[in-house]
């Protein structure tokens, strides 16, 4: 086109120029440029064609130059060249793409099978575990991408190993308990049959005792169908909740028990709203356990104290008390794990760490700082 407008500003006389300056046209621009007439085929615009004549390629510009007499003016140049060189590109490209695809697929092949070779060695101390001996995975020997993973499955792994170990301690708690109160009821009733002069009195003193052993066994039985209850609820499937609007409900009816107690409670829930994916079962289980405690050993008169608040991303629900505080000696999430002055079976708190278990969530006991008086706190994941 640049050509096409020099030779139409340098010619008066197209034709004629282009005639006596052939030669000097071919030598300076490469091009050859003539005027032909096309009447049956004429158009007003522009166009361009490629050829091949043997083994060289042209390109062919036609321009209009007088639509009067329906000519073109003509302007053609050799791409010979240009053309062998895009076929060369062409086909370097494809080269080295068919190279690096082979080299990409080789080198693909090695690291699967160095992926599968650390996958196999997780794999085969993982089928070495057993109840038995959960102990965590070595990574001293593992590629970093494969650290994560590892301390993922140690976690997995602690957490079994602490529920299996919380199962044993259900199980054989549960025989202790029950043996304690049978024992008392065989020997008051061997007692009072070895008696000679068993009197209504002596025998209705061994039934009561005997009632009383009873009562206390079905505590702990209840206690245990509890457990079951808890386990139950942990697949409930997670909704979304506001989980604001819950411990607000929840507040009012703890402030009703506090006061029918004589016992002060207050409550501060932050934020004003927050929408959270959760098992809302498993999260009453776990507050009311930590707030009936709190009740349970805080003085008449005495306050108790339920609040809320984000931190760091994460929801955070603390029941505070005004009582005596915890022996941080004893694992007291443990089942059957209890205080001198409770009077209860021991399962609350193992009942509570069930559920925070299912739902991914911590929870924490510890004395207060300032004054007597036990913090519990659950920390939901994010």
């Amino acid at each position: 086109m640049k050509h096409a407008r020099y030779i139409l500003a340098s010619f008066p006389n197209v034709e004629q120029g282009l005639k006596e300056n052939r030669k000097v046209l071919e030598d300076t621009l490469h091009i050859k440029a003539k005027i032909i007439n096309v009447p049956n085929s004429f158009s007003n615009s522009s166009y361009i064609k490629q050829i091949k004549v043997g083994e060289d390629y042209f390109f062919k510009l036609y321009i209009p130059h007088n639509i009067e007499k329906r000519t073109y003016l003509i302007i053609s140049t050799k791409m010979t060249a240009q053309k062998r060189m895009q076929q060369h590109v062409y086909s370097a490209i494809v080269f080295l793409n068919i190279i690096s695809m082979g080299i990409i697929i080789i080198y693909a092949y090695f690291l699967s099978g160095m992926l599968i070779q650390h996958i196999k060695i997780l794999s085969n101390r993982l089928s070495k575990r057993n109840e038995q001996m959960i102990e965590p995975l070595d990574t001293t020997d593992l590629p970093k991408e494969f650290e994560t993973l590892a301390i993922s499955i140690n976690t997995l792994m602690m957490r079994i190993q602490n529920f299996i170990k919380y199962k044993k301690e259900l199980f054989v708690g549960t025989a202790h308990e029950l043996k304690t109160p049978l024992a008392v009821m065989k020997t008051k009733t061997q007692v009072t049959l070895m008696k000679r002069d068993r009197s209504v009195k002596a025998l209705e003193e061994a039934l009561k005792q005997n009632i009383v052993s009873i009562d206390e066994m079905n505590k702990i039985i209840s206690s245990i169908l509890e457990f079951g209850r808890a386990e139950g609820a942990q697949f409930e499937t997670p909704i979304d909740i506001d989980i604001i609007e819950l411990m607000n409900k929840k507040a009012k009816d703890f402030r009703i028990l506090a006061e029918a107690n004589g016992q002060n409670f207050v409550y501060d829930i932050q934020p004003n709203s927050l929408i959270h994916h959760i098992q809302p079962l498993l999260l009453t289980q776990i507050v009311q356990n930590f707030v009936q405690n709190a009740l349970k050993f805080t003085p008449n008169g005495k306050e108790v104290m339920l609040r809320s608040y984000v931190e760091d991303g994460r929801f955070v629900i603390e029941v505070i008390d005004e009582g005596s505080g915890i022996d941080d000696k004893k694992d007291l999430f443990a089942p059957f794990i209890r205080s001198q002055a409770s009077s209860g079976t021991g399962l609350g708190l193992f009942l509570a760490k069930s559920a925070s278990d299912a739902m991914g969530a911590t929870i924490s006991l510890e004395n207060r700082e300032n004054k007597d008086g036990t913090i519990a706190r659950v920390v939901l994941p994010k």
